[in-house]
């Protein structure tokens, strides 16, 4: 019998039929595409692959993506469905305090609950990544669940394997990484015409920054392997590859990883609302090291 439940929200980019299967709570952002005066709302929570793809399309077909975080409220609801389910304890990921401030409402959040719901705890995990980082992260968080851990065990050792997922984050387009504030209007421009790809990655307080800049998609895939290198996964060969749209060459770069390491990634395709920062035709990587974020980032 599991003796806590696992809970995120949907920053960490796991499919339902995963998230159905593993008995994980789940918790959508909403999202909204606009192109001139017509608006569409929807919720990061596709159910089928065709569903992605389509988000992508209408992107490429110039609505622009907007999204919004979790406010206090939604996580009230949340934790309260849970309280009242019986749940007693919970380890829940939201999207690094890097990027947004949803560890701070969350953990508010669920103190208001506990005190309607005394013998209700939550393990609020601040993952220092988003999207298949902070989704293999709940994996994890699901196995030591089902090995009979208790719920702070499990804390205690996701918060410890925070700083070994690495990423390898490579947008094919500068201007969503402008839209973002991540890169100047000037190197948008000249970068996107001279084919440049940046390389980004989390850094260890769950920042993004820009690692490097490489010419043209084939050579950052080759970057990746340099870091993989430096970086090698660990004896569980976890190695994940996400797209948004560009199942080709993720596929290219899956295979170059396990001709190179022997490590075979999966692919998956990313969700609505980190994909809407990094925009189509990305490719990244991220895998589970025997190294931190700060020895690659001193190795390089």
């Amino acid at each position: 019998m599991a003796l806590f439940d696992v809970s995120s929200d949907s920053t960490c980019d796991l499919k339902k039929d995963y998230v159905e299967q593993r008995g994980i709570w789940f918790v959508p952002l909403t999202f909204t595409l606009e192109k001139g005066d017509q608006l569409v709302e929807g919720l990061d929570a596709f159910s089928c692959e065709k569903e992605y793809v389509e988000f992508y399309e209408k992107v490429q077909d110039g609505w622009f993506p907007r999204t919004a975080k979790l406010n206090y409220q939604a996580h009230v609801e949340h934790f309260t469905k849970m309280a009242e389910a019986g749940v007693k304890e919970v380890v829940h990921f939201t999207i690094s305090s890097g990027l947004a401030n949803t560890i701070t409402i969350t953990t508010q959040a669920a103190a208001d609950v506990k005190a309607k719901y005394p013998d209700f705890t939550v393990y609020a995990v601040d993952p220092l990544t988003a999207t298949i980082g902070q989704g293999l992260l709940v994996a994890l968080a699901a196995d030591c669940r089902d090995k009979g851990m208790t719920a702070k065990e499990t804390y205690d050792y996701v918060m410890e394997q925070r700083l070994y997922i690495q990423h390898c984050i490579i947008p094919n387009d500068l201007f969503y990484l402008k839209k973002g504030g991540r890169v100047s209007t000037a190197s948008a421009v000249f970068g996107t015409m001279l084919n440049i790809k940046p390389m980004l990655s989390f850094d260890s307080e769950g920042k993004l920054k820009v690692l490097e800049k490489c010419k043209g998609m084939k050579k950052a895939f080759f970057r990746v392997l340099d870091h993989m290198a430096i970086a090698p996964c660990t004896e569980e060969k976890i190695a994940i590859v996400v797209h948004t749209n560009n199942q080709k060459e993720a596929e290219f770069l899956a295979g170059l990883i396990e001709e190179k390491t022997g490590v075979k990634p999966m692919i998956t395709i990313m969700g609505p609302v980190i994909g809407s920062h990094v925009g189509p035709g990305s490719v990244s990587c991220g895998w589970l090291s025997v190294k931190t974020r700060d020895e690659l980032s001193q190795a390089l």
